[in-house]
Formats: structure tokens, C-alpha cells, sequence
């Protein structure tokens, strides 16, 4: 259920948003290029951050680069 404490979990890095040129979701009602997100987890597909709606969301790797 770890889930359930992603909000107030430690950051595990910062990511950059470099597009939302999503090819099956709408992304950029929730992305902004541009924009550095904080990463409360990730795995080999997702990076899971606190998005610009304030809650936690799991997005492609795809869409960020590092800072």
C-alpha cells in the first residue's frame, strides 16, 4: 500500500518535462513542458510524480529528461 504515502514520501530526484506529445492519453492537461517534478517513485516504465492537479500520477519516462 505504498501508494498510499507517495505525497509524503522523500523525493527521489527532479525531472523535466520535455513534451506532452502523447500518443494514447491526454498528458498535457497535467504536464507542462518546461516544468521540473519531483519523483516520489519509479520503475523501469513510470516515473510517478506530484503532477500540476497535486496529486501523484505515473507517467512514461518518455515525456522527462533530467535536469
Amino acid at each position: 500500500m505504498i501508494h498510499l504515502t507517495w505525497r509524503e514520501r522523500e523525493t527521489i530526484k527532479k525531472v523535466k518535462c520535455v513534451h506532452t506529445n502523447a500518443k494514447k492519453y491526454i498528458v498535457n492537461n497535467v504536464l507542462t513542458e518546461g516544468h521540473v517534478y519531483d519523483v516520489k517513485n519509479e520503475t523501469e516504465e513510470f516515473y510517478y510524480i506530484i503532477d500540476n492537479s497535486g496529486k501523484v500520477g505515473g507517467f512514461y519516462k518518455e515525456y522527462f529528461v533530467d535536469p
